[in-house]
């Protein structure tokens, strides 16, 4: 649930910040809420899906907090989330929020902390009889997973896009060097470098030249591109529940099929059974950490099948596990586009 703030600097759900930490600029007024859950709630664990890579110049994490900057129907909007001292079990976020799409940030808060993410099925003690010992133990370490739900589909969409049959650093190279040069500063004191991606607009304007120079194919920027002239359509998706017709609508825009779709969800309505086949590693991490053995994604599913509508939570803490498989063989590598 989300409340109203009265505490120090915070009035109502405005308020005025006196704090200046490194990398963040002088006060300015902001809008607040204050998140509550009698449940566990890990910020770090449950919101580090939402970034790519390290450097994801839309995304800051810290101790304890996350800084985020995206745009909203009435304009962009910086949403600093930080943990607050809670009862145990439960947890307190505070929200704050600046920028003329402050207010739609906010409402947006709850869906983001996973409020609506409910593991009381998976946590049963009957269904955790069925997981391996090693990955009860890893969901009994982290019972404040949860999966987010961003609501915001191009934001998905696009760095979604960029990760199709390339290496992640060649992925989240492309969507930071683009973000960087054609998204906008974050409002109010955000941390320095925080940027907005850019909107449907002004991803249509990026030259092709400049795609190149990202390491985008014309392949991905072309499914981009497509995803951004139909953009006030698919925003509207976030509206439509978990299915086969959300994944249709997303697989109608040429370029994006199941694996994209995928990503896209497990993202953007916090999709619990979504499972990426056709990714160019998790079936053989996941035959690895369950079996010892690689498989191909028909052995994935057919391991996961026990777990069916929990399948995404189960890669999550296989992924949080740190289990790491081994390497054999040459890696993928990286291909210059620019001179093509």
């Amino acid at each position: 649930m989300s409340v109203p703030v009265s505490s120090p600097g915070i009035s109502g759900n405005t308020g005025t910040s006196g704090n200046t930490a490194a990398g963040v600029s002088a006060a300015s007024g902001f809008r607040s809420l204050l998140w509550e859950s009698g449940r566990p709630f890990s910020l770090a664990g449950s919101l580090g899906i939402l970034a790519h890579g390290a450097k994801d110049p839309s995304v800051r994490r810290g101790p304890g907090v996350v800084w985020l900057a995206f745009s909203t129907p009435e304009g962009n909007a910086s949403l600093a989330l930080s943990e607050q001292p809670a009862p145990v079990p439960g947890a307190r976020i505070l929200a704050r929020a600046w920028g003329p799409g402050a207010d739609c940030a906010l409402a947006r808060v709850p869906a983001l902390l996973g409020e609506g993410d409910d593991w009381t099925g998976f946590d049963d003690p009957g269904f955790t009889a069925t997981l391996p010992p090693a990955l009860a133990e890893v969901r009994r370490r982290n019972p404040g997973l949860r999966l987010p739900s961003t609501g915001r589909m191009l934001d998905s969409i696009v760095p979604v896009v960029l990760e199709q049959k390339v290496t992640a650093m060649e992925a989240y190279y492309s969507w930071r060097y683009l973000v960087t040069k054609y998204g906008t500063d974050a409002p109010g004191p955000a941390p320095a470098g925080l940027k907005v991606p850019p909107t449907a607009a002004q991803w249509r304007r990026i030259p092709s030249w400049e795609w190149h120079r990202a390491g985008v194919d014309a392949h991905r920027s072309g499914t981009i591109l497509r995803a951004c002239a139909v953009a006030t359509g698919l925003e509207r998706l976030a509206a439509v529940p978990l299915g086969a017709d959300l994944t249709a609508r997303l697989c109608s825009v040429p370029g994006i099929g199941p694996w994209s779709a995928a990503e896209i969800t497990q993202r953007t309505h916090g999709a619990p059974d979504s499972v990426s086949v056709g990714d160019y590693h998790l079936a053989a991490f996941v035959g690895e950490a369950l079996t010892g053995r690689r498989t191909d994604d028909a052995g994935m599913l057919a391991l996961l099948q026990p777990w069916l509508g929990h399948r995404q939570r189960v890669v999550r803490l296989l992924v949080m596990s740190g289990f790491r498989k081994q390497s054999y063989g040459p890696r993928l590598s990286p291909e210059d586009h620019r001179r093509r």
